[in-house]
């Protein structure tokens, strides 16, 4: 538990005045502390595992009473310190042309650069030690999408954003197009005193764009039809009648959040470790495609695209390739790894070359 002499220091709002700074210094753009109550946000993550949306996901079900409870996640725990920090490494302008490109790969624009998970957790953790010497000993933990931590509400009950109808937290300011933290704590810290507001309206542009129609209604999300889940979480074949949709996506999706009015306010990150690396934000698919395992070892090194395997990597890259305009090229990278070991593999570049040989 926190020392006397850190409590006592609590007594007034301007020292988190000064750590809110100090979170800027370190390339955030807000913090907040939330209020803990998460009871209904429980309960609206049960039902959607008893609708089996979570896929092959099993882990979502693993401590579910832990994600309403941060202080029995974290025993000890009297405040949860919750951070933003945007992720946008390039214009969405510069997104866009990528994505409606048919022979570039399209990765979620959050994995171009140095993995976020990462980078958050040491500044996270740069902070709570600066804040540390300034108030005294205290316990703390951090995470960053890496716990059963229900981060979303969290932002939302310390007034960080609203949860938008594509199920991502929105900033009136800044969009969506941000990475959160938190600093679990047993310093006695008040909660930020605002709220904000669901500025949605009646805008359904999330919901009408997405590729696979996994949006099923307004702040619901069939993770089975979402091409983040079936290019990452998902290790099984790409259901055949969802490879069309998935166009040039290799990695991720983000046309809910590029369709998204309030992203026009999101801005290109200053955190150099989200800069693209390896020219991935304008590579082909063909480029890629010809990494050995050896290469996707070696250029995703530090990177979030290590959360996925070679195999899945060419799995993926072979539903791109097969949606990608016919060409000699095309056809030549296909056919060199249609007698690939993975079995996985091969079924997919095997699709990919029927649909390219139905357009003959």
């Amino acid at each position: 538990m926190a020392s006397e002499a850190a409590a006592a220091a609590l007594d007034a709002d301007a020292l988190l005045g000064t750590l809110r700074a100090w979170a800027l210094e370190l390339g955030f753009q807000d913090m907040a502390v939330a209020r803990l109550t998460l009871d209904a946000d429980l309960a609206h993550l049960q039902r959607w595992l008893d609708q089996g949306r979570h896929g092959s996901m099993a882990w979502m079900r693993e401590r579910l009473p832990l994600r309403a409870a941060p202080e029995t996640l974290v025993p000890g725990t009297l405040s949860v310190l919750v951070l933003r920090m945007d992720y946008l490494p390039e214009t969405l302008e510069a997104a866009n042309t990528c994505l409606h490109d048919p022979t570039r790969a399209y990765v979620a624009r959050y994995a171009l650069g140095r993995d976020y998970h990462k980078t958050l957790r040491l500044r996270l953790k740069q902070l709570a030690e600066r804040f540390r010497a300034q108030v005294g000993e205290f316990g703390y933990r951090v995470f960053t999408d890496s716990a059963p931590v229900l981060e979303r509400a969290l932002a939302r009950n310390g007034g960080l954003g609203w949860v938008g109808k594509h199920t991502n937290l929105v900033n009136r300011d800044d969009g969506s197009l941000f990475m959160l933290g938190e600093i679990f704590t047993d310093l006695p810290l008040p909660p930020t005193r605002r709220e904000a507001a669901n500025h949605c309206g009646s805008c359904t542009r999330c919901i009408e764009v997405c590729p696979t129609a996994a949006l099923v209604a307004p702040y619901e999300l069939d993770a089975r039809r979402c091409i983040s889940y079936l290019t990452i979480e998902s290790k099984a074949a790409i259901p055949e009648a969802l490879r069309p949709l998935i166009g040039n996506r290799v990695f991720g999706c983000d046309d809910c959040q590029l369709v998204c009015p309030w992203n026009r306010y999101a801005r290109v990150s200053t955190v150099a470790d989200f800069a693209p690396r390896h020219g991935l934000e304008r590579a082909s698919l063909v480029e890629l495609f010809a990494w050995s395992e050896e290469d996707f070892e070696a250029r995703t090194r530090g990177s979030a695209l290590r959360r996925i395997s070679h195999e899945q990597w060419l799995r993926n890259l072979a539903v791109g390739l097969g949606n990608a305009p016919t060409s000699p090229e095309v056809v030549a990278a296909l056919r060199a790894r249609a007698e690939h070991p993975s079995a996985l593999v091969r079924e997919h570049v095997a699709w990919a070359l029927e649909r390219h040989a139905a357009r003959d």
